[in-house]
C-alpha cells in the first residue's frame, strides 16, 4: 500500500493506516477516499489537485 504526502503540511496518508478519527478505516486505498475527505492536520481538501503527493518507496 502507498504513502500520499499533503505538500502543504506534510501529513502523511497511509493506506495501510487510514484516517480511523474521520471515518476512513485502515486498507482505504487514496483513489478510494471521498472527495470530501479534508487533510486533518491542515484541513486541505482532497479535491484539491497536487496538494498530495504519492510518495515512493
Amino acid at each position: 500500500m502507498a504513502k500520499y504526502l499533503c505538500i502543504f503540511c506534510a501529513y502523511i496518508y497511509d493506506e495501510d493506516l487510514g484516517d480511523p478519527k474521520h471515518g476512513i478505516p485502515a486498507g482505504t486505498k487514496y483513489e478510494d477516499i471521498p472527495n470530501s475527505w479534508k487533510c486533518p492536520t491542515c484541513m486541505i481538501p482532497k479535491t484539491k489537485p497536487g496538494l498530495f503527493k504519492k510518495i515512493e518507496d
